[in-house]
């Protein structure tokens, strides 16, 4: 209590920090999202949500067939990619397919010392799945374009000891394309594996980042004819706290990518091209991490970017 005024009494707080709550209390675990917690915002025309339980409890048009404990998002019609100016695809171009997730919130926490924890992490991991594909014209000009199509938040609650620990759970499931050239592209590509995303602390060496992932995928079908560069991505950003202040925030982005050449002669006209997969996993540390009672972030704190990227297909030939 800071005092009486002329309006009544008044109150000085503090916010709380996982040392108040906890005290030397230990945790360690991975919780996974129940999928039915999920509140989901569709933002274009189009998308449907499915997911299964336990109990043989599906809700969603594909419910039957996503694993148990997995969010499926579809975008059942073709997104098409806006015409503005500065825009890098034509209107022609489209982006459809499905994401299928299943998150998973890692936290520890170590309150040995007394000042501040001796350790703690807090990120998200799980397994992802998607199948797109990408058909249309891509011409040069301005910026990438990109398109969020739903948006999930989840408020999953971890156990310590007698303390329930709220984590907020935030997802942005988005498509992004951009193009250098004119490519005429027809991709179908199916993406599978794992990822991990978060920050992880200790005494001796602070707040330190965390990015792994083993996607990988393979082409169903790949084409592309005329000239220039195009690089689609069907990707989530997802942003991880504790009692509504964000902490991490990571962005999951598998994609593919294409180069198509021609070079012309007298005699004839020749062109080659060539497919790439790979997955660009990015993301930061925030200042709201102080709620750990560490020593506060002062700025953002990358996360390690993680690129990786494979040959998927290639051609060459006449051009007609």
């Amino acid at each position: 209590m800071a005092g009486k005024t002329e309006k009544g009494t008044e109150v000085r707080t503090e916010a709380a920090t996982l040392g108040a709550l906890l005290g030397d209390d230990k945790a360690n675990g991975t919780v996974p999202v129940d999928p039915a917690s999920f509140d989901v915002e569709p933002l274009v025309q189009g998308v449907k949500v499915s997911w299964a339980k336990a109990g043989n409890v599906h809700v969603g048009p594909e419910g039957a067939k996503v694993p148990l404990g997995s969010l499926r998002i579809d975008v059942g019609a073709s997104v098409p990619l806006p015409v503005t100016e500065g825009a890098p695809l034509s209107g022609a171009a489209a982006v459809a397919g499905h994401v299928q997730l299943a998150p998973k919130v890692e936290f520890s926490y170590d309150g040995s010392s007394v000042i501040a924890p001796d350790s703690a992490f807090l990120g998200l991991t799980g397994d992802w799945s998607s199948q797109w594909s990408l058909k249309g014209k891509a011409v040069a000009g301005g910026k990438p374009v990109r398109i969020p199509f739903a948006k999930l938040h989840a408020d999953p609650v971890i156990q310590v000891g007698p303390v329930p620990v709220v984590v907020n759970l935030d997802l942005t499931a988005y498509v992004q394309v951009a193009a250098d050239g004119a490519v005429t592209v027809d991709v179908k590509q199916d993406l599978k594996g794992g990822f991990r995303i978060g920050g992880s602390y200790t005494k001796a060496g602070g707040w330190k980042p965390v990015s792994t992932s083993d996607i990988t995928s393979t082409p169903v079908q790949a084409k592309l004819t005329a000239a220039g560069k195009v690089k689609a991505a069907l990707g989530a950003e997802a942003s991880v706290g504790l009692y509504g202040a964000v902490g991490v925030t990571g962005v999951v982005a598998p994609y593919v990518r294409g180069e198509a050449t021609v070079v012309a002669t007298p005699a004839s006209t020749v062109g080659a091209w060539k497919l790439y997969g790979g997955v660009d996993l990015t993301g930061w540390l925030q200042l709201q991490l102080s709620i750990f009672g560490t020593p506060v972030l002062q700025h953002r704190i990358p996360l390690g970017a993680l690129h990786r990227e494979w040959p998927l297909a290639h051609g060459d030939g006449a051009v007609s």
